[in-house]
């Protein structure tokens, strides 16, 4: 067993906030490491400081020297119209045959490991990324938030590349299941300190609930005795036979000390609307179309939701979900059948195109006392805005001025104070932090309404989902089971191969091979074929670089007329690309 590296009396800051403060840690060859912290504790700046590309201001990383770091980049590393496979080997310097042969171990074949790479989606690209590791063969796996954007096929892939990874990993997520998935140790980063646990996610998390408890204990112990001495030093100070005693009690009570218990940061603390319980069909689709003008997503929908189920929405990336969810809500007009809601459903919905577009001038106080449903007091209005972490000035800041976590968190607000029976959800997590979606899934459990949602975080899914409804290949599936009884379906497909990225695109024929019955072209005809599929390529290319800027501009902007013009662009950019990948499609 090697030491790959050794953190030593780290110490770094920015400002006057300390990120590492004398931490020290060890990282063996045979470890694989979940990295956890809270947000801002400091994982992402020390991974960058493992790869050299951030210094300490004091202490020293020592390295193994045969040590062979492959790091998972989020920003996108290939060239405008090259493949899969172009991008492989001119990353790796390795020959066709080894490139085909990794990118197989994640389903990279056909058109995704021939096709224009810029033209697939995030997950597809993250296969690329990682056979782009695999093959410079290192000795450790550094993972940013690996999991961020992944549908489940996709997590669950990777969750088994790195079970069978044989070498070192170190990955920071805030994904619980795929950290118990995939990691046998816990590396924490709390108040500068780096604590290394020999267990997985799950039992660090009861070790520092159960190390909290033990401190308070000893704590409560220690102020009863303080008080004891208290009493009698007050009793018998003043007291000529007494004194010398009273001042060996003082000197007892100047050498005790109270733990120090790492108090969490503020969390939410969220309560679901509260209404009475129904029975019968929330919501019946029969013979649904739904999708855009001039591109049909899906069609014959035929499924029913119940009253207080919780249903999950699921699917891979591009397949329709949230195109579902807003066909159901009626903020994208259904293409053809009939939604038919329940008698008295009172629909509550929070997504993009929602906490986008907030009354910007209005404050947080105001915004809320138009939410709130009648009859809720004042004092009520203010409970829940500080459960929500919006206290004292804070209801006072003006809409404009909030972050997209903020914004989030004030829809999701104004939701618990209306009087909903239905609440529909798509992403609740993204603009959460893990606590928050925490509290939220505690209150859906408690919720005796009807919930609908979308979500990637798998361990959200599993605590609230009663039934799971999965969009796929043009068509819509109710799955009756719970999200146990819906994974073991989706392992037994990844275990038989049965993948295709939801079946849009199939693998093209080798050229000289035609299907039954089909004209054979002329050589002109294949040239000005093939020139127009360059053209197609060069195309999804361009497209696909403006819709990522246009993307991350839209994760960070504050503005909601900027968010909401930024996010008609992105649809807008995905339609064409869309459209583009299939004529390119047909054409081959």
């Amino acid at each position: 067993m090697a030491v790959l590296f050794q953190i030593r009396n780290a110490y770094k800051s920015y400002g006057d906030q300390i990120l590492l403060d004398n931490a020290e840690a060890t990282i063996t060859d045979d470890a694989k490491i979940g990295f956890v912290g809270r947000n801002g504790a400091g994982k992402s700046t020390l991974l960058r400081i493992l790869l050299g590309e951030e210094e300490l201001d004091a202490g020293e990383v020592i390295k193994h020297p045969n040590l062979r770091v492959g790091y998972l980049r989020q920003h996108d590393p290939f060239e405008p119209g090259e493949s899969a496979m172009d991008f492989l080997q001119r990353d790796s310097k390795q020959p066709d045959w080894k490139c085909g042969e990794v990118a197989g171990q994640f389903e990279l074949k056909g058109d995704y490991l021939h096709g224009p790479v810029g033209g697939l989606s995030g997950g597809w690209q993250t296969r690329v990324k990682l056979a782009a590791l695999l093959l410079h063969e290192p000795n450790l796996l550094l993972l940013d938030e690996p999991t961020n954007f992944l549908d489940l096929r996709t997590q669950l892939l990777l969750e088994n590349f790195l079970t069978s990874f044989r070498e070192a990993c170190l990955i920071v997520s805030h994904d619980r299941a795929f950290l118990k998935a995939t990691c046998q140790k816990t590396l924490d980063l709390s108040r500068g300190k780096l604590t290394l646990y020999s267990g997985k996610i799950g039992k660090f998390i009861e070790y520092q609930q159960e190390a909290r408890e033990q401190a308070a204990r000893e704590n409560k112990a220690t102020l009863t005795k303080a008080k004891q001495l208290e009493k009698f030093i007050a009793k018998n100070k003043a007291g000529a036979n007494t004194a010398s005693q009273a001042r060996s009690k003082q000197k007892q009570l100047d050498r005790l000390k109270l733990n120090s218990i790492d108090r969490d940061e503020q969390t939410a603390y969220i309560q679901a609307p509260i209404v009475s319980p129904r029975q019968g069909a929330a919501i019946r689709c029969e013979a649904l179309s739904m999708g855009y003008p001039g591109h049909e997503v899906a069609n014959d929908i035929n499924i029913e939701i119940e009253h207080q189920q919780r249903a999950a929405i699921v699917g891979d990336n591009g397949q329709g979900k949230t195109t579902l969810l807003r066909t159901l809500v009626g903020s994208l007009e259904k293409m053809d059948g009939h939604i038919n809601w329940g008698h008295h459903c009172h629909v509550g919905t929070y997504a993009q195109h929602v906490y986008t577009t907030l009354p910007q001038n209005d404050t947080v106080l105001e915004y809320l006392e138009y939410q709130a449903m009648s009859g809720i007091t004042h004092q009520q209005i203010l409970a829940v805005a500080g459960s929500l972490l919006f206290r004292d000035e804070h209801v006072e800041k003006k809409i404009k001025v909030l972050s997209g976590g903020e914004r989030a968190r004030l829809c999701m607000a104004g939701l618990l104070l209306g009087d909903y029976n239905i609440l529909v959800l798509d992403e609740p997590g993204n603009h959460l932090d893990v606590e928050t979606v925490e509290a939220l899934a505690e209150a859906l459990l408690a919720y005796q309404g009807t919930v609908i949602f979308t979500s990637h975080d798998r361990h959200f899914m599993k605590r609230i989902a009663t039934n799971i409804i999965e969009v796929r290949d043009g068509s819509v599936k109710n799955y009756m089971g719970d999200y146990d009884a819906y994974l073991y379906s989706i392992n037994r497909e990844i275990a038989e191969g049965d993948r295709n990225s939801g079946g849009k695109r199939a693998t093209a024929p080798p050229p000289e091979k035609f299907v039954k019955g089909q004209k054979k072209v002329s050589q002109n005809e294949h040239r000005s074929m093939r020139k127009r599929i360059k053209a197609i390529e060069r195309k999804i290319a361009t497209l696909d670089v403006e819709k990522k800027a246009l993307a991350e501009q839209l994760l960070t902007t504050t503005d909601p007329e900027l968010a909401l013009e930024l996010h008609n662009s992105v649809s807008d950019l995905a339609q064409q690309l869309e459209s583009a990948e299939e004529e390119w499609l047909s054409l081959q």
